[in-house]
């Protein structure tokens, strides 16, 4: 894959320094010196030192990434929201973890997507998973499709760059929340168990803003966007409240409601496209067992 760029500057720069700053790290930069790349100044080939001048077009071949035999493609479809040479977002369903584990190596959403790209001879076949969905949530799941791209994304998700709404019904003490509010409490370990977090004094900082967006006498439906990334943490804050996700068993949600997971949906992703800089939004509607569960409301 083929990427170019026209230095900017009147003072001379070194070709490693400004590829720093495009975002090739130094892991990239040895790839593309030992695995077959190419670094190309006005058309001529040359190496990292080279100084580089006003108007000078610098352009880097990226070698293809050949697929990993120890992840296993899939023959399931998957539900594409939107596509380029860069990335891939897909409609994760409910009851699909996002990546295999050491017991479990198929089945999942990566080797769903690494089953589509064999499918579509695609060039570039190792998965690159940017934002990962519990097994039980639903919604929007982002992947990169090269190296290159995932590196972007991870200097957008340090800066939080990326948003991500979800939705969730709750039940429980449903007149303990607020119209608008941000849950901040610290997340750790329940070391009660090997799967379960709580809200501890000792726990990272974690912050959950929500918004209601309708309640009855027993549930309601509510729009969340996190402000950290601490695991289970939509779970643990709702729970604290009083008012833990239908389905949600393990922190003590309601089960009598006709669905069987936790009830939680990221409907909205948000970010700035790593290579064309355009502003990119994306939302779905409610998956079908959470929408008959909201038209009650």
């Amino acid at each position: 894959m083929e990427f170019n760029w026209m230095y900017p500057y009147d003072e001379p720069l070194l070709v490693r320094t400004f590829l720093k700053q495009q975002g090739i790290s130094k892991k990239l930069l040895a790839k593309i010196k030992f695995q077959g790349g190419q670094i190309f100044v006005n058309g001529k080939e040359e190496n990292v030192l080279f100084s580089l001048r006003a108007h000078d077009m610098v352009t880097v071949v990226i070698p293809d990434e050949a697929a990993h035999e120890t992840l296993l493609a899939d023959d399931e479809p998957i539900t594409i929201v939107y596509e380029d040479d860069h990335l891939l977002i897909v409609n994760k369903p409910a009851g699909i973890a996002s990546i295999p584990a050491q017991y479990h190596p198929r089945g999942t959403m990566a080797n769903r997507v690494k089953g589509y790209y064999v499918r579509q001879d695609y060039k570039n076949q190792v998965i690159h998973v940017v934002t990962r969905l519990d097994r039980d949530t639903s919604g929007l799941m982002l992947f990169a499709k090269h190296g290159f791209a995932h590196a972007k994304f991870d200097q957008e998700l340090r800066k939080r760059q990326v948003t991500k709404k979800y939705r969730a019904l709750v039940s429980g003490r449903i007149e303990a929340l607020k119209t608008h509010d941000l849950i901040d409490l610290p997340i750790g370990r329940d070391y009660t168990s090997l799967l379960k977090r709580q809200v501890t004094p000792d726990g990272q900082s974690a912050q959950t803003e929500y918004w209601l967006e309708k309640r009855n006498t027993a549930l309601a439906l509510v729009d969340i966007k996190l402000h950290s990334g601490r695991t289970h943490q939509i779970r643990v804050h709702f729970a604290a409240l009083g008012c833990p996700l239908l389905g949600d068993e393990l922190y003590g949600g309601a089960l009598d409601r006709g669905i069987t997971r936790q009830a939680l949906h990221c409907y909205q992703l948000a970010f700035i496209h790593p290579f064309t800089n355009e502003a990119l939004h994306f939302e779905l509607p409610l998956a079908a067992d959470m929408e008959k569960i909201a038209k009650e409301i």
